[in-house]
């Protein structure tokens, strides 16, 4: 077994002063910022994850939850990319019937949403709920139903910032299975937000799905585009064509045949 304790001996071993002080300009972690509060030591997300491959399989649930509530910004992504590797083993194979693992991946689920708050900045956030919640939703029970996708409509009506985000952000794995209406519900329920890490991560799961259906993102902009932040717009029409993209920015005519090449 790999503690906590063990794996922040690591992390400190390769705290890096000089990179410290740059991730804490990045993430924003002055006085009345997004990341008021997060400490980092100094690691480079390859070296974390370089700690996680090796701890992998062998760090139970009580120390992943140490991790998660450790000060440091390093170890909560060990302890979110431990849980990333959890679920990713809990996938059945090909032969393997859908609801093998059930049971693993609900617990891992489960365990996720209970500390979703400490996922306290946006790449703590994005480098984990997709593959957790996302690939959870995406899977059947162990009773063979599948699971409520109200989730992520719970998680966006949330008080805290980070948990919203990861309402939007979990739909990615939906995305890249060819589910779009989750997306486009929690993007309609986010469309007032305040914040712009929530209007970067709506522009870009939109974009996303723009990429797979680009009339579905059209007619989403379509109906929605009035209420849009401007970051969000920018995000979620940045694969259109130019002169497209240069629709949305400017006006929104009755119809879009009205602009030559758009929507033939």
């Amino acid at each position: 077994m790999t503690t906590a304790e063990e794996i922040l001996d690591e992390l400190q071993a390769l705290a890096d002063e000089k990179q410290r002080a740059i991730l804490s300009r990045f993430f924003k972690t002055g006085k009345g910022e997004y990341g008021e509060g997060d400490c980092f030591l100094g690691l480079k997300v390859p070296q974390t994850r370089s700690i996680v491959k090796a701890a992998r399989r062998d760090v139970p649930e009580t120390e992943i939850e140490k991790l998660l509530h450790s000060p440091w910004h390093e170890a909560k992504l060990c302890g979110l990319l431990l849980l990333v590797e959890e679920m990713k083993l809990s996938i059945p194979r090909k032969k393997e019937a859908p609801t093998t693992h059930a049971e693993k991946r609900l617990a891992i689920a489960e365990f996720f949403l209970k500390h979703a708050a400490r996922a306290n900045n946006w790449d703590l956030v994005d480098l984990s709920c997709e593959y957790i919640l996302g690939t959870w939703l995406l899977y059947p029970l162990p009773d063979g139903s599948m699971p409520s996708r109200e989730i992520l409509d719970r998680l966006a009506e949330s008080e805290n910032l980070w948990e919203q985000r990861i309402a939007i952000v979990s739909t990615f794995t939906l995305i890249r299975a060819g589910e779009f209406d989750d997306t486009l519900r929690i993007a309609t329920k986010l469309l007032s937000h305040p914040h712009d890490l929530i209007h970067k991560a709506t522009g870009w799961m939109l974009r996303e799905v723009g990429k797979r259906d680009t009339d579905l993102l059209r007619d989403f902009l379509e109906a929605n585009h009035g209420k849009m932040a401007r970051t969000a717009l920018r995000y979620a029409i940045e694969k259109l064509p130019e002169d497209e993209r240069r629709y949305w920015l400017t006006r929104r005519p009755t119809s879009m045949k009205s602009i030559s090449g758009i929507a033939e």
